[in-house]
C-alpha cells in the first residue's frame, strides 16, 4: 500500500497547485483585460477593429502596468504589504512601469532615426536592404492638444495609470471574490 505523501503525489498536487496561485491568476486576468479593453481604445480612435492590439505592446490602458500592479497587490493583499515578496513585487512593478513611460518611448525614437538613416543609404550600401526597427515600443507620445477629446489615448502617463489602475481593481476584486468564496 503506497502512502498518499509520496514524492510523486506531493509533487502531482505542487504542480496543480499553479491554478489556484491568487497572484498569478490575478496578473493573468488583469493583462487579458487590458489587452481586450485595447481592442476598444483603438476602434475608438480610429474607428476599424484591429486585432494586433490583443497582442500587442503600447496603448491604453497598459496591460504591462496592469499585470506588475495587478501581481503586487494581489500578493500584499495575501501576504501582507510589509513583507519582502511585496516589496520585490513593487520594485518590479516601479521599474516596468518607468519604462513604460519613457525608456520604450525613446528607444523608438530613436529607431525612427535610424530607419529614416538607412533609408537614405545608397542601393548598394550594405544596409539598405535591412529590415526596419520596431519604432513603436511602448506607449504612444502626445501626438494632440491635452484638451482634445481623444487625447487621453495618446499620453503614455495616462496609459500606465491606467492600467496600474485597472491591475489594483483586478486584484481586489480577485482578493475578494476568493474570501466570499471560501467563507
Amino acid at each position: 500500500m503506497e502512502d498518499s505523501s509520496t514524492p510523486t503525489a506531493t509533487s502531482s498536487t505542487h504542480y496543480f497547485s499553479i491554478f489556484t496561485n491568487y497572484p498569478l491568476i490575478s496578473a493573468f486576468t488583469a493583462f487579458a483585460i487590458a489587452q481586450f479593453i485595447k481592442l476598444f481604445t483603438s476602434w475608438y480612435r480610429e474607428r476599424r477593429w484591429d486585432l494586433k492590439q490583443l497582442l500587442g505592446s503600447g496603448g491604453m490602458p497598459s496591460s504591462h502596468s496592469s499585470t506588475v500592479t495587478a501581481l503586487a497587490v494581489a500578493i500584499g493583499l495575501q501576504e501582507g504589504f510589509g513583507g519582502s515578496h511585496f516589496a520585490i513585487a513593487l520594485i518590479l512593478a516601479s521599474v516596468v512601469m518607468y519604462d513604460a513611460t519613457g525608456v520604450r518611448l525613446h528607444a523608438g525614437r530613436q529607431a525612427e532615426v535610424l530607419n529614416q538613416i538607412v533609408f537614405e543609404l545608397p542601393a548598394q550600401h550594405p544596409l539598405a536592404e535591412s529590415r526596419p526597427l520596431r519604432e513603436l515600443l511602448g506607449h504612444t507620445p502626445p501626438q494632440t492638444s491635452c484638451f482634445s477629446s481623444d487625447s487621453v489615448f495618446h499620453l503614455p502617463r495616462e496609459q500606465v495609470v491606467a492600467g496600474g489602475m485597472l491591475g489594483s481593481v483586478t486584484a481586489v476584486t480577485g482578493y475578494l471574490f476568493t474570501r466570499i468564496a471560501t467563507s
